[in-house]
């Protein structure tokens, strides 16, 4: 069984389509066996995914840093509740814990994760799963942004190797699921 890394928003006060997104791939996560490890927040898409994923019998794992902590933030029902030094450490730690990410729409903070593991594999430090899932279009612009960075010359047209989008949460756990490794050819061949 996976562990799968969820990144995601810790805004609250988001539109339902979100809210039902992260409960329903927090859902999905325990139903088929898997752990979830994400951000230890108990707020916004981190906490509804780690709330549904425990409501449905599945196993939370948090990385949150001390700061977090100190204002409350963190998610004390999780059955492994890791105290990171800031997010460098916390990034580190999911990074590790991880068999697969799964990318739902989020702030800043969310896309420094999925910068970061694209990065990572781009460099083969790692050759897991990164699977977006696209609720309400949320990253066209993303997509868009790293189609124009290929059309500079600023990534190899290779970047589509690197991860995948999908409309829902059911295909991101399926395409984890039946994940196998593909060569990334290094770019600075």
């Amino acid at each position: 069984m996976a562990t799968i890394c969820v990144y995601c928003a810790a805004a609250n006060d988001l539109a339902p389509a979100y809210i039902e997104v992260a409960r329903e791939t927090g859902r999905l996560i325990a139903e088929r066996g898997h752990t979830l490890v994400y951000g230890g927040a108990n707020r916004g898409l981190m906490g509804e995914t780690a709330r549904a994923t425990h409501a449905a019998g599945g196993k939370v794992i948090g990385v949150i840093p001390k700061a977090l902590v100190d204002l409350e933030q963190a998610y004390q029902e999780a059955d492994e509740l890791i105290i990171s030094d800031g997010l460098r450490d916390r990034k580190s730690i999911l990074e590790a814990r991880a068999t697969g990410f799964v990318v739902l729409p989020g702030g800043l903070g969310t896309f420094d994760e999925l910068f970061e593991v694209l990065t990572l594999r781009q460099l083969k430090y790692h050759n897991k799963p990164v699977v977006i899932v696209d609720t309400k279009r949320y990253f066209q612009p993303f997509i868009r942004m790293i189609e124009h960075m290929c059309e500079e010359g600023f990534v190899r047209p290779t970047y589509k190797l690197l991860f995948d989008v999908v409309p829902d949460p059911l295909a991101a756990i399926e395409m984890i699921e039946s994940f196998k490794p593909v060569e990334i050819p290094s770019r600075f061949a």
